[in-house]
């Protein structure tokens, strides 16, 4: 956590809050909503304090204050008032924007606010299509451009985790869909398993039979299941980089470990694509998206 960024350009927070870097120099200017710091070569540059600020002010902005309204407030007023109205709001923007706050500002109470909030209208299926896969996808956009501390990435990954786990608790485990066991792992290197996780809820939601073997599960873990008696479904999800150049080599064992076999493996991810066309000798399939392979149960 030594090299997390703590500092951003004027392009970061263009990035971050959808306002364009001329409309922040000029609220900078007019109003002195933000002052930024500066480079030895004059370059301007921000704080998280000064991130923030400009997400509470970009919210408010976008529901009919004024900015010459939110300049008069002080940094407290803005803030409890932009908290406020995300409590308030609950359509997909608004929501999106909120848990976007309450991920930079680390604020656990305004992301279950607007998480209750939500559940009003939408059942956590729901949530979890229209809001939490638009939310991390732009999550993931922000690390593209190198404006996301891991700090908040974990924050809000591990929020948005506890919500799938409490709602497949609540699901009763009582199984009537009995043609597979299906048994989800990461290969070793992956972490990233929100969408596992997610994917897990669906199938126990539809009464499927699941094994949760969760991150960076070495292939040798699964000879129990490889050489028992079960009639399994395998599940995993490939999303990390270095683990690329290792896919069609990953899937070349599997196709012989289950050839001859009544299993069948199913791989989802962006990075598998390349392997659809490829002539498998056992059952297997590929999805580019969890949501792709649930359209096709």
């Amino acid at each position: 956590m030594n090299n997390i960024k703590t500092t951003f350009t004027i392009k970061d927070l263009e990035n971050i809050s959808g306002i364009k870097a001329h409309t922040i120099r000029i609220w900078e200017k007019r109003y002195n909503l933000l002052e930024p710091n500066r480079t030895d070569t004059n370059i301007r540059f921000y704080s998280a304090e000064s991130l923030q600020k400009l997400l509470n002010v970009a919210l408010l902005n976008k529901h009919n204050y004024k900015i010459s309204k939110i300049a008069d407030m002080s940094d407290e007023q803005i803030i409890m008032n932009a908290r406020e109205l995300a409590f308030k709001l609950a359509a997909n923007d608004e929501a999106i924007n909120a848990f976007k706050l309450a991920m930079f500002q680390f604020d656990k109470v305004l992301f279950n606010n607007t998480y209750n909030k939500l559940l009003h209208k939408m059942t956590f299926s729901q949530i979890f299509k229209k809001i939490f896969i638009p939310f991390l996808n732009h999550i993931g956009l922000l690390w593209q451009t190198n404006t996301l501390l891991p700090a908040h990435e974990h924050f809000i990954s591990n929020l948005i985790i506890q919500k799938i786990q409490i709602n497949t608790e609540k699901l009763e485990y009582s199984a009537t869909n009995t043609d597979y066991t299906y048994v989800l792992f990461l290969p070793e290197g992956e972490i990233h398993e929100i969408g596992l996780l997610y994917l897990n809820y669906e199938l126990v939601l539809r009464g499927c039979q699941t094994i949760y073997l969760g991150q960076s599960l070495p292939l040798d873990n699964l000879n129990y299941f490889f050489n028992g008696e079960l009639k399994v479904c395998f599940i995993t999800s490939i999303t990390v980089k270095p683990f690329e150049d290792k896919v069609q080599e990953f899937f070349n064992e599997i196709d012989t470990i289950l050839f001859n076999t009544n299993h069948k493996f199913i791989g989802i991810g962006s990075r598998t694509t390349t392997l659809m066309q490829n002539k498998f000798k056992s059952d297997i399939i590929m999805y580019t998206s969890v949501i792709d392979m649930l359209n096709n149960l």
